[in-house]
């Protein structure tokens, strides 16, 4: 007996979410690097929103990201070497060193939210406001309620 496959596979659904999430980061980050951060990669938001305005230590901050303590500083290395971050002493605690994100970090941050507005308006002038508000409604009634985490590097990772 023939089957013949669904004219919408199941995996294309998974695929066309990620190349629609690929399209919007390659976007932003071709606009941050016109704008002045070209070192900037998508694993550095989440760092830098993992980090906070009040910083953290790398060991909470691989836990925050779901990495481990080397990977995360490795990871501030890079960061602190392009001025994104930086490490202080701990007000609070001489033996600890927390990592604290520099004024060029909450540049970029800020930077991001922005063109990620204007990348939204995009979406909304091609496609029109109803469907991405309802797209955007469709996620949050389909995604865990805990959707926005930080640890997707490290489960991307494995």
């Amino acid at each position: 007996m023939a089957t013949t496959e669904p004219a919408r596979p199941g995996f294309q659904l998974p695929l066309l979410l990620l190349a629609g999430f690929r399209t919007l980061i390659d976007d932003l980050h071709a606009e941050l690097a016109r704008q002045g951060h070209p070192e900037l990669r998508p694993l550095h938001g989440f760092v830098l929103q993992a980090v906070g305005a009040d910083g953290t230590t790398a060991t909470e901050l691989g836990q925050r990201l779901g990495i481990s303590k080397q990977a995360a500083g490795k990871t501030v290395d890079r960061l602190v070497a392009v001025g994104y971050l930086a490490r202080v002493d701990d007000p609070q605690d001489a033996r600890r060193r927390l990592v604290m994100m520099t004024p060029r970090g909450a540049d970029g941050l800020r930077r991001s939210a922005e063109i990620f507005d204007r990348l939204r308006e995009q979406w909304a002038d091609t496609l029109g406001p109803e469907r991405v508000d309802a797209l955007e409604d469709d996620l949050r009634t389909m995604a865990a309620a805990n959707w926005f985490r930080l640890d997707v590097p490290g489960w991307f990772g494995g």
